[in-house]
């Protein structure tokens, strides 16, 4: 069984947990307080456990070219990529409203910290996880810090390698043994065929003491329930308001419809996956009473007569009879009374077949 921890307070992940759902809000809020509290609400009326945003210390993120850069574009909210920036990103402040905004809703409240000094602010908000964005899931020294802060923490795995990704496993459980990984592929929208969900897998076989889930880009919601079947204890999704927004992201969001559909998508294949104990059940039984098959006699089988598999057939029968499948071994037992042709072979009339029918 993966490992179980505590991801929220109260909220536990792994194991036969639900699976905790991420409304990925990232910077889809358009730079804007009032909609980014929208969201909240809305992440909160579709059933998602979780909000997240995405924070950033923009001069600890990108260096000085890397914001001077010219970004004139459909998405942009400036004429360089630090003036687009700027405009997505809260103050310190307005995090602590949003903050306390989503606890007055009833819906947990975290941030991907994008670089070091976001999660030292993150870790000052007390957030009660960290998430890792992919861009950083390499980033060893900052995997490192973040993970001695003892936070939980849950990581995704976009534009990584299986190896890269065993060393992160090291790095973080090093420091940190309540931590998830989450299969990702970092394209938006991202195409079925790019999904890979099959590592999913290959991360419960490599990683089996954690919790394993699914991050995606991809448009729909099939494939994140499909995800949730092949044993992922957490989903993320990115949302929005509206997909023609202006953001790269929104297009590869969910609209709270789809939000809506895919947290009860999920909540009714987490009903369904069942023990693994493979049993009638009792929902059978009527089933199973008006047509479930058993041994009849194909012949008249005279009193003290040695059974053979000839003298034998399966028929819906009434009364019903011994098991359809104990017809082998009726053969070579003898029967203490007759039985008529077409009748049922019931288990008191075969001597040394001590077998009861089953409910």
């Amino acid at each position: 069984m993966p490992l179980k921890f505590e991801l929220c307070p109260g909220r536990m992940i792994g194991g036969n947990h639900p699976c905790f759902i991420i409304a990925e809000i990232g910077q889809n809020h358009q730079g804007d307080i009032e909609i980014a509290k929208k969201m909240i609400k809305m992440a909160k009326d579709c059933g998602a456990d979780c909000a997240k945003f995405q924070k950033s210390e923009l001069e600890h993120k990108f260096n000085k070219k890397a914001l001077e850069r010219k970004y004139e574009t459909k998405n942009s909210w400036g004429k360089t990529y630090g003036e687009h920036k700027r405009h997505l990103e809260f103050s310190h402040e307005q995090y602590r409203e949003l903050q306390s905004y989503a606890e007055e809703v009833g819906i947990f409240f975290t941030a991907s910290g994008m670089d070091e000094m976001a999660v030292e602010f993150l870790h000052e908000l007390d957030v009660p996880f960290f998430k890792v964005g992919s861009g950083d899931t390499n980033n060893f020294p900052y995997l490192e810090k973040t993970a001695k802060k003892g936070r939980p923490m849950v990581v995704s795995s976009g534009m990584q390698s299986m190896e890269t990704m065993r060393q992160v496993y090291k790095t973080v459980k090093k420091h940190n043994q309540n931590f998830a990984i989450l299969q990702c592929t970092s394209a938006y929208p991202l195409e079925a065929e790019d999904v890979n969900l099959r590592v999913i897998m290959e991360y419960q076989k490599e990683f089996p003491d954690i919790p394993i889930g699914y991050s995606g880009h991809e448009s729909g919601i099939a494939i994140s329930i499909a995800a949730v079947a092949l044993g992922a204890k957490v989903i993320e999704r990115h949302v929005t308001l509206d997909k023609t927004w202006k953001g790269s992201d929104h297009e590869a969001s969910l609209t709270p419809d789809e939000l809506t559909e895919l947290v009860q998508g999920i909540r009714l294949v987490e009903r369904s996956m069942g023990s693994g104990l493979k049993q009638m059940l009792p929902c059978e039984k009527p089933c199973h009473d008006k047509l479930g098959k058993s041994v009849v006699a194909k012949v008249q089988i005279p009193k003290g007569a040695t059974l053979t598999l000839d003298m034998l057939t399966v028929k819906v029968a009434e009364p019903m009879g011994v098991r359809a499948e104990d017809i082998y071994e009726l053969v070579g037992k003898k029967v203490t009374e007759s039985v008529e042709e077409d009748q049922s072979v019931t288990p008191e009339v075969v001597d040394k077949y001590g077998k009861k029918a089953k409910c």
